[in-house]
């Protein structure tokens, strides 16, 4: 007889991991993406600089600012 006997996992903690699995996986899929849409735009720029309206500046510093933590 073996001394581990695995319980199984409730159903609800069963359906949480999977969904949290699901997620992590399109997570990736999505960073995988953007991580080779900006190589492919940074080569078509080949080192000119990005220009950006007043519009694009102002949301770019209010996604900055909100990444800051104190």
């Amino acid at each position: 007889m073996s001394e581990y006997s695995a319980e199984p996992v409730p159903s609800p903690l069963r359906r949480l991991v999977t969904l949290a699995g699901w997620v992590n996986r399109h997570q990736q899929e999505v960073i995988e993406y953007l991580v080779e849409e900006n190589r492919v735009l940074r080569e078509q720029l080949k080192g000119r600089r990005v220009r950006l309206t007043d519009d694009q500046r102002r949301f770019s510093r209010m996604m900055a600012d909100a990444q800051d933590v104190d």
